[in-house]
């Protein structure tokens, strides 16, 4: 693969610019040196790099985690138990979301359930319960 511009990765990859040099302000991406022409170019790895820390996103972690894996993958002393304890603590962190939500969906269910469509909105209960102290 030839050198990619700034403009072509994030074509590539689905990101914008400004994506990119997030990432290299928070160390998930190397910023290229400048060579003499000014264009700084981009390699098959630094895609692959981006890939990794979308799809990561994309599975719930977060940069610093996602920073971590990228970490563990350069340690040569690194084993696989590592990224599964921190996988382990993302699934648990999901599941602790997933019955907070239930819990949100259930009192906004009961709220509905009290709503009388044709009553005027100064009684509205939903309205009421949001207002309580």
């Amino acid at each position: 693969m030839n050198r990619l511009t700034i403009g072509m990765l994030a074509t590539e990859v689905g990101v914008t610019v400004e994506t990119i040099r997030y990432y290299q302000r928070r160390r998930l991406l190397t910023e290229p040196q400048r060579p003499v022409s000014g264009f700084r170019n981009y390699s098959a790895e630094d895609l692959k790099r981006i890939r990794f820390i979308k799809r990561a996103q994309e599975l719930g972690f977060s940069l610093r985690e996602i920073q971590e894996l990228l970490d563990l993958r350069v340690e040569s002393r690194s084993v696989c138990a590592q990224v599964e304890r921190k996988t382990e603590r993302k699934i648990q962190d999901i599941d602790g979301k997933i019955k907070s939500l239930k819990q949100i969906r259930a009192a906004l269910v009961k709220l509905k359930q009290s709503c009388q469509t044709s009553s005027p909105v100064d009684g509205c209960p939903v309205l009421e319960a949001l207002k309580k102290d």
